[in-house]
């Protein structure tokens, strides 16, 4: 057995899917609703490191920490599997 396989495969199986979404929300529109309940934050992704998200939203800039989001969505990508 590939020794070095395994590993790669591993790895690939314990790295969170949130390190290749939230890249390619940078620049882009989102909903985010917070775990603590009340109104989602909509605003546009400018950064984000480790722990938090910058967001420009229309009142100006805001921190949002990552531990505090129940769930993120783009904006202008249009739900799969719904149908109104």
């Amino acid at each position: 057995m590939d020794t070095d396989l395994v590993k790669e495969e591993a790895k690939s199986a314990t790295e969170p899917l949130i390190e290749g979404f939230i890249p390619k929300l940078v620049g882009k529109k989102v909903i985010i609703h917070l775990t603590s309940g009340g109104q989602p934050v909509t605003g546009t992704v400018e950064r984000y490191n480790p722990y938090e998200i910058l967001l420009q939203t229309t009142k100006g800039k805001l921190l949002v920490f990552k531990h505090a989001i129940a769930t993120i969505r783009q904006v202008d990508e249009p739900m799969k599997g719904f149908t109104i």
